[in-house]
């Protein structure tokens, strides 16, 4: 997945994850998982992306895809051994 753009200067720019878009997509996730206590939060060092938690608890990240202007979103989720033992 390459994101990525040329500016006008020529040189490659990575997607910009925008303040309405976390409110979009936080309302999105809440709603279709019926999970009130899901957020979506701005990475603290990266732009490209942002952060989904349940209450406290990080749970992924959710990457811009802009390539071809055709706006998409895809969430990656890591689940760990570790963490099946819990359930």
């Amino acid at each position: 997945m390459n994101a990525a753009r040329m500016s006008q200067a020529g040189r490659e720019e990575e997607p910009t994850v925008k303040a309405d878009e976390i409110r979009k997509l936080e309302a999105y996730l809440q709603h279709k998982f019926e999970l009130p206590k899901l957020s979506v939060r701005a990475r603290p060092k990266k732009d490209d992306s942002a952060e989904v938690y349940i209450g406290d608890e990080f749970i992924g990240v959710l990457y811009r895809d802009d390539d071809d202007d055709d706006l998409s979103w895809n969430f990656q989720m890591a689940i760990l051994e570790i963490d099946l033992d819990e359930v």
